[in-house]
């Protein structure tokens, strides 16, 4: 991913208190996606009650009282939810405050190299659980899988629930490892995976009439992951497509105006809607599939059908994150801030 280096920007002016207060602003948008996250998890996943069942049951904020009130203790969790995202940004504000050198530029190098790291994260992810379940699905419907493992894990290895915990969410961790040792994304070797899963079923099927559902699913998943998780490394690249009718004629303040305000208004609020949106109940779009580790209906097929409507959250995040950088950066062009990245040189005619 091209993206500033630490080494190219400079320290930002001491006593500079609108570079602080910028910082903290764009911080703390990372800071609350994450308590909102975290509390996601602690609401639906450990059945804490929530920030909205909370006000719900104290009766605040003009919100519906609940049918049934919280029980004892509940209300104490819910408080420790509320906490959760006055800790976060105030940890923000302690870092930005302790650190007043540092340049928007840094900040947005930073968040620019979290984005590639939950992206090359994705993308080993993808990659290994792809296979894995794969060679667990061919084995299956060709009844070889207990000659490996016996009777009784293959037939859990026919459960969702158990697959995904004993077999996806361990190679998630082993792809956190990967990606943080590795710095090259890999998309176009994900591209090239596509084609050839896609072969290989013309392949099988016209040669030797042999098709079984889970190779599809495995181009659809590849398919999928390719198109969401590498949205924030295109951002990066300026490689998505852009209605520059007006925009190429822009000054290069007018240019980071757009930019700037582009992130801001559009761009930071279309990840937020599609977040609260698909996290706002057990039943949404991604909770749901997550919670239940939804599977397609092909009896053979591939148990990763939940995993898909997880990638539109990945790919909010990370967007989030390479939105709240590009922010930065452009803010940092209009102050004047030293630094900037050399655009590539364009080829002799």
């Amino acid at each position: 991913m091209t993206a500033t280096t630490l080494g190219d920007v400079q320290p930002a002016k001491i006593g500079d208190f609108g570079g602080l207060a910028l910082r903290i602003f764009a911080l703390s948008i990372i800071a609350i996606c994450a308590g909102f996250l975290l509390n996601n998890y602690l609401t639906f996943w450990q059945d804490w009650p929530g920030i909205g069942n909370l006000f719900s049951h104290l009766q605040w904020f003009g919100a519906e009282a609940l049918n049934k009130p919280l029980p004892e203790g509940a209300p104490l969790l819910g408080w420790l939810q509320i906490l959760l995202y006055v800790v976060l940004i105030g940890l923000v504000a302690a870092y930005v405050i302790g650190t007043p050198q540092r340049g928007l530029r840094v900040d947005s190098a930073n968040l620019s190299a979290l984005s590639a790291f939950i992206i090359r994260a994705a993308f080993w992810s993808v990659l290994l659980i792809g296979i894995a379940d794969t060679v667990i699905s061919f084995l299956r419907v060709e009844g070889f899988l207990s000659y490996f493992v016996g009777d009784k894990l293959t037939t859990e290895l026919g459960l969702s629930r158990f697959r995904g915990a004993f077999v996806h969410y361990p190679l998630i961790v082993v792809s956190l490892v990967i990606a943080y040792f590795t710095r090259t994304l890999g998309f176009a070797w994900l591209a090239l995976l596509v084609v050839i899963a896609e072969l290989q079923i013309v392949i099988a099927r016209f040669i030797f009439s042999y098709e079984q559902a889970f190779m599809g699913d495995l181009v659809r998943f590849w398919y999928a992951a390719l198109f969401l998780f590498a949205s924030a490394y295109t951002l990066t690249e300026e490689g998505h497509v852009r209605v520059d009718v007006l925009y190429t004629g822009f000054s290069e303040r007018g240019k980071a105006w757009t930019n700037s305000i582009g992130a801001l208004l559009l761009g930071l609020p279309l990840c937020w809607i599609i977040l609260s949106m698909g996290m706002a109940g057990k039943a949404t779009v991604i909770n749901s599939p997550l919670l239940s580790f939804e599977t397609s209906q092909s009896g053979f097929g591939l148990y990763v059908k939940y995993l898909m409507a997880g990638f539109l959250a990945v790919f909010a995040v990370s967007m989030m994150v390479q939105f709240t950088s590009y922010f930065l950066s452009s803010v940092a062009d209009l102050r004047g801030e030293p630094g900037k990245p050399k655009p590539p040189e364009q080829p002799a005619p």
